[in-house]
């Protein structure tokens, strides 16, 4: 028996695409989660596009990464290395619209991934989730799942709709708060919480304005709590809403130009980190808010949307949302100081569901890393 112990094993290249909508510091928390989680398990290949700089260096990219403006060339890359069987591939996390323009990526690469499982490389489909539920595109989506190695949705909604796979929480829930050690255990210790002391609101531009109640609602709330009132833009389409709402809630804003998206995500962060409570409709403000040890609150002008609803499910979180229609101002500051006093158990639910993303990480590391028998 020899003695010598067996050669290093070589890791795949993963092939990842991280583009995303580059006005949107939500879609940055999602992806560089995931190239944080795959790195350990081979060499970096990302496909940016023409991302701006800001929005690059926003996803911590390495200079052990390997990044790609020009699709042609990741694709062409992909391609030389699948063939010569050192290639894997992971599908960008987020949302998908199953539209023919929306499935561009599940589509188009799908010679990718036929070449990547004949080569016994890996696929995977961490932390996606659809937005709307047709039935053809559902079809169409069938190959690219097929040939993946694992499927991982992020909310009940997708997985019943496309039939395969697991569910896991969004990938935004992950980070963990270096402020507030008790969202880590689930403990709201005053003593080592930081001074909460502001109400954050972000507001998306696309649906109608707030009414006079829920505005007289959040204002009534942050009077009660001492809280001062920040209206911020995550989502650079939003900023115009942001000064409006700030105005006229009687708040500061924290605004944004579209550029150093790194820095403003840290702007937002300390925010978040001196915030009670977070009122918005975007999901990925409530979610970074939380992971910062705030109370997420998504006081819906538009009732008709259940997806924030839905990804805090699939985190084991459940009736953050609030339809505003209809409701006093009376009305709406009791159910904001409801949620307020389900603090502790909201942190509670997101240490939970930090402690089931840990689990997909594992899950993924090992499909990734382990050798396919011939």
């Amino acid at each position: 028996m020899s003695d010598q112990a067996p050669a290093p094993r070589t890791l795949r290249e993963i092939f990842v695409p991280a583009r995303g909508q580059y006005d949107n510091i939500g879609d940055i928390l999602l992806r560089r989660e995931l190239l944080n989680w795959l790195r350990a398990c081979g060499p970096l290949h990302v496909y940016v596009g023409d991302a701006p700089d800001g929005y690059a260096e926003g996803l911590g990219l390495t200079h052990t990464d390997v990044q790609y403006r020009s699709f042609r060339r990741w694709y062409a890359a992909a391609l030389r290395s699948a063939a010569r069987g050192r290639a894997s591939y992971v599908f960008k996390p987020g949302e998908i619209q199953l539209t023919l323009i929306g499935m561009k990526e599940h589509l188009a690469m799908l010679p990718v991934l036929a070449l990547v499982r004949a080569r016994r490389g890996r696929v995977a489909r961490v932390g996606v989730g659809s937005r709307n539920f047709a039935p053809v595109p559902r079809a169409l989506m069938g190959p690219s799942i097929a040939l993946s190695n694992v499927s991982l949705w992020r909310d009940a909604a997708t997985a019943g709709y496309l039939g395969q796979g697991s569910i896991m929480p969004d990938l935004a829930f992950a980070r963990a708060s270096t402020a507030e050690s008790s969202a880590q255990s689930g403990a709201a210790e005053v003593s080592t919480a930081p001074v909460r002391d502001v109400l954050v609101v972000s507001m998306r531009s696309d649906l109608e304005y707030p009414s006079e109640a829920w505005l007289a609602g959040v204002r009534a709330v942050a009077a009660e709590n001492g809280l001062q009132i920040w209206c911020v833009t995550q989502v650079l389409r939003d900023d115009d809403k942001c000064a409006r709402l700030a105005e006229d809630l009687g708040g500061q804003a924290l605004r944004w130009n579209g550029t150093a998206h790194d820095q403003q995500e840290q702007r937002l962060r300390a925010l978040y980190r001196r915030a009670a409570l977070a009122v918005s409709d975007r999901l990925h403000v409530l979610v970074g808010a939380l992971t910062e040890g705030a109370v997420p609150a998504a006081l819906l002008v538009d009732a008709k949307s259940d997806k924030i609803a839905r990804h805090f499910a699939a985190a084991g979180l459940y009736d953050v949302s609030v339809a505003s229609a209809g409701l006093t101002a009376v009305d709406i500051a009791g159910r904001l100081q409801n949620l307020l006093g389900r603090r502790t158990a909201i942190l509670a639910g997101l240490a939970e569901a930090q402690g089931e993303l840990q689990t997909v990480r594992r899950l993924l590391d090992q499909v990734l890393t382990t050798e396919i028998a011939r």
